[in-house]
C-alpha cells in the first residue's frame, strides 16, 4: 500500500521561489526599453503627422488667399485682449477641421474681436480650447496656461509646434548673436527673416510661396516647442505662435543645465521631448527629424526665406 506521503505535492522552496523572481524581473526589464522605444516611435510619427498637417493647412489657406498666414495686425498689443492679436495659427484653423472653432470665435470678422470677447456658448474662451493637431503626444502640453508673459491673465491653449521666424536674433547668450544674415535687421521678433513671425501681417504682409526664393524644401516653415520650458507657446495669440532659429535646437545653458521658462531671450526657440532632435515642417509640406548635433550655420540658413545659402540636409 502507498503512503499518504506518496502524493503530497512538491511544493518551491524559497531559494526556487527567488530564482523565479529574479528571472521574470529580468525579462520585464529587457521588455520595458523595448515597449517605450515603440511608444516613442508611435508618438513620433504622430507628431510628424501633425506638422505635416499643419504645414499643408498654411498651404491650404494659401490656395485659397493667394499667401500664407499672417499674426497680429493693425492696432495689435501685447495684453492679449485688443483686437488682431491672433496668431497665423488660429488662422489656419478652418483647413485643419476646427470652422466652427474659427466662426463660433468670430475669427473671420473684420475686425476681429478681442481675444477675452471670442468665446464659445457657455463662456469659454476660444483661446483656451485645447486642439490635438497642436500637441505632440510625447508632451503633455495638452492643458491651459494662464497667460504667464502678460498681466491680462487670459487663458490660453498651449502648443507644441510654432512657426519659424527665421534666423536674425539679438538677445539673449552671446553664441545667439549677432547673426549678420540678409535683410540687415536683428529683430528677430517683428522683422524676422523666416516664413512667420510675430507680426508679420503687419510687417511682411503678403508672403507666398514664389517669394521663398531659397526654395521651399530647404526652408523650415514649423518645428517643435515644449511649453513647461517656453512661457510663450500658445497657439492663438501672435506672441506665442512663433520661434528663432538663431538659438541652437534643444538649447541649454553653457553649464548644460536647462534654461528657466521664463527666460524669453534664450528660450524662445524649438525643442522637442524626441531624443536627440526637432521635428519640423517644411514650406514644401514635407516634414524631416532635425538632429541636435547639425551644424548651426547650416540650420540657421534652413530658417530664413531668402537668404541665398546653398544648404542641403544630412
Amino acid at each position: 500500500m502507498l503512503s499518504v506521503g506518496f502524493w503530497r505535492k512538491k511544493a518551491f522552496t524559497l531559494i526556487e521561489l527567488l530564482v523565479v523572481i529574479a528571472i521574470i524581473a529580468v525579462l520585464i526589464g529587457l521588455l520595458l526599453p523595448a515597449v517605450q522605444k515603440v511608444r516613442e516611435a508611435a508618438a513620433r510619427s504622430q507628431c510628424s503627422n501633425n506638422l505635416k498637417q499643419i504645414s499643408l493647412a498654411a498651404h491650404a489657406y494659401h490656395d485659397v488667399n493667394g499667401r500664407f498666414p499672417r499674426s497680429a495686425g493693425t492696432g495689435y498689443n501685447f495684453n492679449a485682449t485688443t483686437t488682431n492679436s491672433w496668431s497665423w495659427m488660429a488662422r489656419t484653423l478652418p483647413f485643419l477641421e476646427q470652422n466652427n472653432l474659427y466662426q463660433q470665435g468670430g475669427l473671420g470678422a473684420n475686425p476681429m474681436p478681442t481675444m477675452a470677447g471670442a468665446t464659445l456658448p457657455g463662456g469659454s474662451l476660444v483661446c483656451a480650447q485645447i486642439i490635438k493637431t497642436f500637441l505632440c503626444p510625447s508632451d503633455n502640453a495638452g492643458k491651459t496656461y494662464t497667460d504667464r508673459n502678460n498681466t491680462s491673465g487670459t487663458p490660453m491653449g498651449g502648443t507644441n509646434y510654432q512657426g519659424v521666424a527665421g534666423a536674425n536674433w539679438q538677445w539673449g547668450d552671446s553664441r545667439w548673436n549677432p547673426v549678420s544674415l540678409p535683410g540687415g535687421s536683428l529683430d528677430g521678433l517683428d522683422k524676422g527673416n523666416g516664413v512667420f513671425f510675430r507680426s508679420d501681417m503687419v510687417n511682411q504682409p503678403d508672403l507666398r510661396l514664389t517669394d521663398i526664393s531659397d526654395g521651399t524644401s530647404n526652408t523650415f516653415a514649423v518645428g517643435e516647442a515644449i511649453p513647461d520650458m517656453n512661457n510663450h507657446c500658445a497657439w492663438a495669440f501672435f506672441n506665442y505662435a512663433t520661434a528663432t532659429c538663431a538659438i541652437y535646437p534643444n538649447s541649454k545653458q553653457t553649464n548644460g543645465q536647462p534654461f528657466a521658462w521664463n527666460d524669453w531671450p534664450n528660450v524662445y526657440s524649438f525643442r522637442s521631448k524626441h531624443s536627440g532632435g526637432v521635428q519640423f515642417g517644411l514650406a514644401d509640406g514635407s516634414v524631416r527629424f532635425i538632429s541636435d548635433s547639425i551644424a548651426i550655420a547650416t540650420y540657421r540658413a534652413m530658417a530664413t526665406v531668402q537668404g541665398g545659402e546653398v544648404v542641403s540636409l544630412p
